[in-house]
């Protein structure tokens, strides 16, 4: 899916494969209640791992490609409940949602959305959410300590490789693998 057929969900079965692709996340009872989509959802690992990692995350950054997508698609409560910096080279006005979201636009870099980042996290965890080029670059920064992989059995088109642009010199080694019946998490944790 591109974002200009992203009002029509039958354009390369996008919709259809994206919910296959999310099926677990949406099944978990903390999910649902961060989206405020009802009542009940699992409570086993799955869902403790969202929460976990909800609870720990102090600010989110993100690549504008992916709040682009967001933009049109997250509900007017967005699910961060934190601050988001967006790299991007439009300039705009920080955009604050209900429930406790600001979006700030960062335009001069990852070193300057990572500085603000942390100013803004305190003693939390800064995620970065994506998209892949957004990751691969704070790796090949050297300043990812670990990063979590969601992996569903679901083959979706061919994306963005999560790995093409990454530097020789990163060396990682799996932390943690969870496996459930919809989705296998695997941490990794990079070597420094």
């Amino acid at each position: 899916m591109d974002l200009a057929h992203s009002a029509d969900p039958d354009y390369k079965q996008w919709m259809s494969q994206w919910t296959k692709l999310q099926k677990w996340v949406f099944q978990q009872r903390f999910f649902r209640e961060n989206l405020k989509l009802g009542e009940g959802g699992e409570t086993g690992r799955d869902n403790q791992m969202l929460e976990e990692t909800f609870r720990r995350t102090g600010v989110s950054i993100m690549g504008k490609r992916m709040f682009d997508g967001g933009e049109r698609f997250w509900p007017e409560e967005a699910p961060f409940h934190t601050p988001v910096f967006v790299l991007t080279h439009t300039v705009r006005k920080p955009w604050e949602r209900p429930g406790g979201t600001t979006f700030y636009f960062v335009n001069n870099g990852v070193g300057s959305a990572l500085g603000q980042a942390r100013k803004a996290a305190g003693n939390k965890d800064i995620r970065i959410a994506g998209g892949a080029d957004v990751i691969q670059q704070y790796l090949n920064a050297g300043v990812v300590d670990e990063f979590t992989i969601h992996y569903s059995p679901v083959f979706f088109g061919n994306g963005s490789p999560l790995f093409a642009g990454i530097s020789k010199n990163i060396s990682v080694k799996v932390k943690e693998a969870v496996p459930s019946k919809e989705v296998t998490h695997v941490t990794f944790e990079v070597e420094k």
